[in-house]
């Protein structure tokens, strides 16, 4: 990797750290020093990540006793939005074994309480927003493109969402609408957090620098942005316990790729 000769500067007014440009190598690298600190810490580490399971299966039945099918996708598609800011504690536990401590859970949501929570909420708003803005936009199409779909269970929805003209351009459109959020709120999400907790910058600061590093390694980032989404997926697929694994390892991965990408 090599540092970029650019002045994400421009973008606040302030200095900004270097951006340097990585390769497909450097996100492998980041994965295997991820996987690494996930083994090093394992026991707290999985006490942490079983939040999200709980959480994206509370999602699901609180949708499914409302009736609300339509918006369980989004619901948890959009979950992703504010991954990083469930990530925090991640970034904590492998910011203090890279000084050579050896961090504990309690570190771990004790970052919560650092100078930087005022910083960290601003940015994690920021990243809700988006999540609330994309469950307004779900909802918004769902009424205007197929208003006329009703079902009594989820597989019953799917189906005659598949079925029906209005339904495939629901579908459309709304992966459309959806990658569009998704890009916004990686670019902005994607190592401003780490930043902010690294070297206490303000939060406009830390998602312009996380801006630039998107925009200074396009693909590369791209190629990230598929591989946390696949492996989100992936860990999906077993009543979501599979991101009891997924998420730290992804967490940490992110602290070792923040740390190549800028200097």
């Amino acid at each position: 990797m090599r540092a970029l000769p650019l002045d994400a500067s421009r973008l606040t007014g302030h200095r900004l750290p270097v951006i340097r440009r990585i390769t497909t190598a450097d996100l492998t690298l980041s994965l295997a020093r991820g996987l690494d600190d996930f083994r090093r810490r394992p026991t707290h580490l999985v006490f942490l990540a079983a939040i999200y399971p709980i959480a994206g299966i509370a999602i699901a039945l609180a949708a499914t006793n409302a009736n609300a099918f339509p918006i369980l996708f989004p619901l948890v598609a959009g979950f992703a939005l504010v991954g990083p800011v469930a990530a925090l504690g991640f970034y904590e536990i492998s910011r203090r074994e890279e000084r050579g401590e050896h961090p504990t859970w309690r570190e771990a949501f004790g970052v919560l309480h650092s100078p930087a929570r005022g910083v960290i909420a601003r940015v994690a708003l920021t990243l809700f927003a988006l999540f609330a803005l994309w469950l307004l936009s779900a909802e918004g199409l769902f009424s205007r493109l197929a208003p006329d779909i009703e079902a009594t269970s989820y597989p019953a929805f799917l189906e005659a969402l598949m079925a029906t003209p209005a339904g495939w351009a629901l579908l459309a459109v709304g992966h459309l609408v959806g990658f569009l959020f998704a890009a916004v709120a990686f670019s902005i999400g994607a190592l401003s957090l780490p930043l902010v907790l690294d070297r206490g910058y303000g939060a406009g600061e830390a998602m312009a620098a996380s801006v630039a590093a998107v925009r200074a390694n396009p693909l590369t980032m791209a190629v990230w942005a598929a591989i946390v989404a696949g492996l989100v997926i992936l860990g999906s697929l077993p009543l979501l316990v599979g991101l009891a694994v997924v998420l730290p390892v992804l967490g940490h991965a992110t602290w070792h790729l923040y740390r190549r990408v800028m200097a």
